[in-house]
């Protein structure tokens, strides 16, 4: 009767290059006339006015909430010095 006494590890999560990327997110079309439910994901992810921009962490959830309003927004990548 011989036990593995060893435990598996959970995998290590996303290093700091995943965790420090970024990208900026242009409103670049307007949200009146969409869902409310899309007017106030714009509000959260701090965009305002037409033509405002936000500088945000890749996140899990900022990025569902990117994907939701995909059509109104431009999305481009940011170098974090």
């Amino acid at each position: 009767m011989t036990e593995d006494t060893t435990r598996k590890r959970a995998p290590k999560k996303a290093g700091k290059a995943a965790a420090e990327r970024s990208i900026r997110v242009t409103l670049v079309r307007s949200p009146i006339g969409y869902p409310r439910v899309q007017r106030l994901t714009a509000a959260a992810l701090g965009l305002r006015r037409l033509q405002s921009h936000a500088v945000l962490k890749e996140t899990p959830a900022v990025l569902g909430m990117v994907r939701k309003i995909a059509h109104l927004l431009k999305v481009e990548p940011v170098e974090t010095p």
